[in-house]
């Protein structure tokens, strides 16, 4: 087909058809946000719209999820009629295109016709099926009334975006949808450069599906896209990574974002079940920063430090497994980070430099000192990672005696080399006890294998903490419990060294509290939906038990009773106070002095 010229954004075709919705009036109406709506039944499909209408009046109606689309045409013109307040768009994508409708390009465009008829003021027309019709065709949907959307989705890849706009764009659509998948986290600056050469040619809407297009969906509507679409709740989803409305509302503030907004996130893997998003956009919109923050999911550093370049990000919490290798893309780091050769917190300069910081060491090791002096405390930490690297030099900086075990023994002596810690064998964990056992690999992660890596045999110690705060009753957790063990979750940790790096980028107190508060609430409303299996036979067939059971004697000062304030079984107990033990109290970076500025080393 030959191309036409292109026609300005902000006219269309409709604006020439008599008693159609013009392009001017739909953008004047349409929300950020449409909703996509689906249902098994036309009767179970309207009723969710009438209850995602409550929130959004722009709502998506994916005919294609019925099994009989045009069975629905008649509640969906009684619907439409009775609540004038609605803009509508009628979908029944093909399921060569992505969709769930089986059947012929003639059906789907009788769908869209009678759709557009029963007061849908768009209609979505998959890009493959505009190219197998004929003009007169297209102009009989036209003539309906609706606004036009060509749509094309690429579930493999984000390529050529400006060859398919140019495919669509003869077609004088109202409006351009391009859906592409992220592969990459850059896939989504691939997007959003798109976005901003052609917001000012046509009404576009652009967005990476996949997990790593969380960028392309949250920020898409800054770099140009008209509007981006939204599940009415979270497991009804109508593409990969596609957010629910609510959480784009509440937790991203998606209506707020514009140009001047900050961009943090926290980047590794696995991150899909992480809490920073909610919890630092929580403490952003309490504080009343202008910033947002994002789950980055990735393995590649040079990957992720495209995305703070070209976005650009103005910091980061790093997790596994990038935190030892960016410290070489750093202009400087604070002493702790040095030392450790492990860096959490990333901060962009305004002139592009980037500087590293560690608020872990400060955040594990309070709560431990709350509950257990730790000079001289026979400490046992599972891992060499950066976590792992983290507790192993805060423990010997309090004067703790540390024993790292780890899969590969290499990492494991190499780290104890540097801290001057020891290693352990596996199979003599069960035959020794510790005051402390800490875990600090990814193990009790949802979707980790293993859930955990010691058995309950090999749990003798007088408290268990368990770096994991998702979920918050890990494997390792629950069986500690089952032998009467006092435990710490991951919570105390994660919340306090969101806090600390929370502080390191805006300047302002974090509201601890309520971080806390965001956190345990997510968590719990989790376990309510997932409860957790037995960790161990202990728990289906428990022995029988004193009423307050013991922890194992203490490693090195058996002639001491454990003396904390320790959580048992989910509570918190008071025990005899220790005698006053200075809490840690650390700078804003975790440290309490800067080191000297690292060696430059350039970016790879």
């Amino acid at each position: 087909m030959k191309a036409v010229p292109t026609t300005p954004a902000t006219t269309g075709v409709l604006d020439h058809i008599p008693g159609s919705v013009s392009t001017h009036f739909l953008r004047s109406r349409i929300g950020k946000v449409c909703v996509a709506i689906i249902g098994s039944t036309p009767a179970e499909m309207i009723e969710k719209a009438a209850e995602a209408m409550r929130e959004n009046t722009f709502l998506e109606f994916r005919l294609d999820y019925l099994p009989n689309p045009l069975a629905a045409i008649p509640k969906l013109k009684q619907f439409l009629y009775e609540h004038g307040e609605i803009t509508a768009i009628a979908t029944c994508r093909r399921t060569i295109s992505g969709g769930k409708f089986k059947g012929s390009i003639a059906a789907e465009l009788e769908i869209l016709e009678k759709s557009a008829a029963a007061g849908c003021q768009l209609v979505d027309l998959e890009l493959q099926t505009a190219e197998h019709l004929k003009q007169p065709q297209i102009e009989i949907l036209r003539s309906q009334g609706a606004a036009l959307i060509i749509s094309y989705h690429d579930f493999e890849s984000t390529k050529d975006l400006d060859g398919i706009f140019d495919r669509i764009q003869p077609y004088l659509p109202e409006f351009v949808k391009i859906v592409s998948t992220a592969k990459t986290l850059s896939d989504n600056v691939t997007m959003m450069r798109f976005l901003e050469r052609t917001r000012d040619k046509a009404n576009v809407i652009g967005i990476c599906m996949g997990e790593q297009g969380i960028i392309s969906r949250v920020l898409g509507l800054r770099a140009g896209s008209i509007f981006t679409f939204a599940a009415a709740h979270v497991g009804e989803e109508t593409g990969p990574g596609q957010i629910a409305a609510r959480t784009l509302r509440e937790t991203y503030r998606i209506d707020q974002l514009d140009a001047g907004t900050r961009v943090y996130g926290v980047a590794g893997n696995p991150i899909k079940h992480s809490l920073s998003p909610l919890m630092l956009n929580m403490a952003f919109r309490r504080e009343t920063v202008n910033a947002v923050f994002l789950a980055l999911q990735t393995t590649k550093l040079s990957d992720l430090l495209t995305l703070v370049r070209e976005v650009p990000l103005h910091g980061l919490a790093v997790t596994m497994p990038l935190k030892e290798e960016i410290l070489k893309h750093l202009e400087k780091t604070d002493a702790i980070s040095e030392k450790i050769g492990a860096c959490n917190t990333m901060v962009r300069a305004q002139d592009g430099r980037l500087f590293g910081f560690n608020t872990d060491v400060a955040a594990m090791i309070r709560p431990l000192e709350r509950r257990l002096p730790l000079k001289g405390a026979k400490v046992l930490v599972l891992g060499a990672g950066g976590a792992a690297r983290a507790a192993v030099f805060g423990l010997k900086e309090k004067g703790a005696e540390v024993f790292i075990l780890n899969r590969s023994a290499e990492a494991a002596q190499t780290l104890a080399r540097q801290a001057k810690a020891k290693t352990i064998k596996r199979d003599q964990v069960a035959k020794s006890s510790f005051d402390a056992i800490i875990n600090a690999t990814p193990s009790g992660m949802h979707g980790v294998k293993p859930a955990s890596i010691l058995e309950p045999n090999e749990i003798n110690a007088r408290i268990v903490f368990d770096m994991v705060y998702n979920p918050i009753d890990t494997p390792l957790i629950r069986m500690a419990r089952e032998k009467g063990l006092p435990v710490i979750t991951g919570v105390e940790m994660f919340v306090y060294q969101g806090a600390r790096q929370f502080e390191i980028w805006t300047g302002k107190p974090a509201p601890e509290e309520e971080m806390l508060r965001v956190v345990v609430h997510a968590l719990r409303q989790q376990a309510a939906a997932h409860p957790p299996e037995p960790a161990s036979k202990e728990k289906e067939h428990p022995a029988k038990a004193e009423p307050h059971p013991r922890p194992a004697s203490p490693a090195r000062h058996p002639e001491k009773p454990v003396k904390a304030v320790a959580e048992k079984s989910g509570k918190t107990v008071a025990e005899k106070p220790i005698k006053a033990v200075k809490a840690v109290k650390p700078s804003a970076n975790g440290s309490k002095a800067a080191s000297k500025p690292a060696a430059k080393k350039k970016s790879r």
